[in-house]
């Protein structure tokens, strides 16, 4: 029926009647919470570049895992800063079974059964030269590397990590990760794949905040996808898929709705998008500089979740459920 049979304005008259129509929501449930870690005792050291956020030691976790299981917020991601003194050509120290995540993840375990506990498996918090996987002869050795990341997600499970989730892009690695946790008997441990990551320009202040942004030697656009590219993603997902991975990530997110759009329409899978931390600090700064208003947060998440992101991994998730998710 044509007008003024049909006032689409009708639904959105009141606030109730918005609420009653809307057909996207958010809620406490959707977010994933990341964490910054570092070594050493009683820290908590600010991230310049990314306004709010912090990075913790490992004795310090408690109230960290406090205000997010208050939140209600169901699970965190864990990323290291680790010392220079151990990182070398290999990122030998991945695959220390005593290494600062494994002791995160013991630490969280211990503490709080109830949150769940992703762990990136890639090299670059690792190498002496801050790729995700090993360099040799000046290139990143897609097959040689998959061994060693086979190895770190095994120590990641048998640390108590409930999601593993390959970040590094390397071709294969899911199936081989997989491979390794059924003949370990880790038969439910999930696999998140970063089946979709860009090599994108949002990650730098995440790279101040692991330590990698000065050790890094050059990009890594040879094993990233193409920003230009969008069907190849479908590609990516499929295999992945195919090798094992219980659910996909899209990263980033705000630039990639139509990415994420692609992938929810074409896989029956749960798909989580990556609310980067160039796209955090972006807004951050703009609302500390009064040049956005705070509700923008909810706007930028809404995108993610109408295009089709069951979950977000985002630093403004315990901001956002504190301020808007209240009710």
């Amino acid at each position: 029926m044509k007008f003024p049979y049909t006032r689409l304005r009708r639904n959105r008259k009141s606030e109730w009647s918005r609420k009653l129509t809307n057909d996207v929501s958010i809620n406490k449930s959707d977010f994933i919470m990341p964490i910054f870690i570092c070594e050493g005792k009683n820290k908590k050291e600010k991230i310049d570049s990314m306004p709010g956020i912090y990075r913790y030691s490992v004795d310090n976790l408690e109230k960290v895992i406090d205000r997010i299981s208050n939140n209600s917020i169901p699970a965190v991601a864990i990323f290291p800063l680790i010392n220079n003194s151990k990182k070398n050509n290999k990122g030998s120290e991945a695959l220390n079974k005593n290494n600062i995540v494994c002791n995160a993840i013991s630490k969280i375990k211990k503490y709080n059964k109830k949150i769940g506990v992703i762990c990136d498996v890639a090299l670059d918090p690792y190498t002496s030269h801050g790729h995700d996987g090993l360099l040799i002869n000046n290139e990143i050795n897609n097959d040689e590397t998959n061994k060693v990341l086979s190895q770190q997600a095994l120590i990641l499970a048998q640390a108590g990590c409930d999601i593993i989730a390959p970040s590094d892009m390397m071709d294969g690695r899911v199936k081989i990760i997989r491979e390794i946790l059924e003949k370990n008997k880790f038969y439910n441990t999930q696999i998140l794949s970063y089946a979709v990551k860009y090599a994108s320009n949002f990650y730098s202040p995440f790279r101040d905040a692991i330590g990698t942004n000065k050790t890094l030697k050059f990009d890594k656009k040879t094993y990233q996808m193409d920003y230009r590219n969008s069907y190849e993603a479908i590609n990516e997902v499929r295999l992945d898929i195919d090798e094992g991975a219980d659910m996909v990530m899209v990263k980033p997110a705000l630039s990639y709705l139509d990415i994420i759009y692609k992938v929810k329409q074409d896989f029956n899978v749960p798909v989580f998008a990556y609310n980067v931390s160039g796209e955090y600090s972006l807004i951050k700064n703009g609302i500390n500089n009064s040049l956005a208003d705070e509700k923008i947060i909810m706007e930028v998440l809404y995108s993610m979740k109408r295009a089709g992101a069951d979950a977000i991994v985002s630093y403004f998730a315990n901001e956002v459920v504190e301020k808007f998710l209240q009710d």
